[in-house]
């Protein structure tokens, strides 16, 4: 081969190198931001995530020791991606199906020029849905350091701070027919005066569904409260929602605040 052949195949070698490794770089910061647009459950770490060449990611809840959460404070789409262009999911509403103020757990945000969009847990069926908003659509983030959790085996919850139990106590889940679901929640309001002694004291909105049931109060939303059957507890008595003995719920109606993520296991 003469010098001239090899220095022509040299450079066909190495702008071919640099296709294939720019492709690389694209396909990798699509698949990402796809896939964090469609996951609900964040990771640990709170520094921001290296993004696309066009932006910048942040963590801003990690479910465990530090969520964010706050009021929306003007109407907005929520998108699958933090796009103008992407396709709608939901909207922000304001009120919850009891009247309360809703809230919105913060997830995760995105940067890019002088656009920041923030990714939003969707108190909606099915569960799970998450989407983006733009940062502007939201009020002041609160910050809380409080977990609970659930587990369906054991028939036991627990409250975290700071990654420490502060409150346990046992519980009444869902039958097998008609299960308490799975998954990463968050509280969306707290209420008393229910009606009835059915729902004990006070109760707990939160932004589960019921996987089959619907005709409740809100489309069908797991609730936490109360009971006048404490006999029952723990059990799996009920229709989906999680039931507490009244002075179980009346103590943990004043430790936990809206915002608070819950974990269903």
């Amino acid at each position: 081969m003469g010098r001239v052949a090899y220095r022509e195949t040299l450079s066909l070698l190495r702008r071919a190198g640099a296709a294939w490794l720019a492709g690389i770089v694209v396909f990798g910061a699509i698949s990402w931001l796809v896939g964090g647009a469609n996951s609900n459950a964040e990771g640990s770490s709170a520094a921001p995530q290296a993004g696309s060449a066009a932006g910048a990611f942040a963590t801003l809840s990690n479910l465990r020791t530090f969520s964010r959460w706050a009021y929306p404070q003007a109407p907005a789409a929520v998108l699958r991606l933090p796009s103008p262009g992407a396709r709608v999911v939901d909207h922000l509403r304001f009120l919850t199906g009891d009247g309360q103020a809703q809230v919105y757990l913060a997830l995760r945000s995105y940067t890019t020029g002088t656009s920041t969009w923030i990714k939003v847990s969707v108190p909606r069926r099915p569960n799970g849905i998450a989407g983006w908003v733009p940062a502007a659509a939201l009020g002041k983030m609160h910050v809380t350091s409080e977990r609970l959790r659930v587990n369906r085996e054991q028939l036991r919850a627990t409250l975290y701070r700071d990654g420490q139990p502060i409150w346990r106590a046992p519980v009444g889940i869902g039958r097998s027919s008609l299960p308490t679901p799975a998954g990463h929640f968050y509280v969306t309001e707290k209420l008393t005066a229910l009606g009835g002694a059915f729902y004990g004291p006070y109760a707990i909105g939160t932004s589960a569904y019921a996987p089959t049931l619907s005709e409740w109060p809100g489309g069908g939303v797991i609730g936490i409260h109360g009971t006048d059957e404490p006999q029952l507890i723990p059990g799996h008595p009920s229709h989906g929602c999680i039931r507490l003995r009244n002075s179980d719920i009346a103590r943990l109606w004043r430790m936990i605040d809206v915002g608070t993520p819950i974990e269903i296991v």
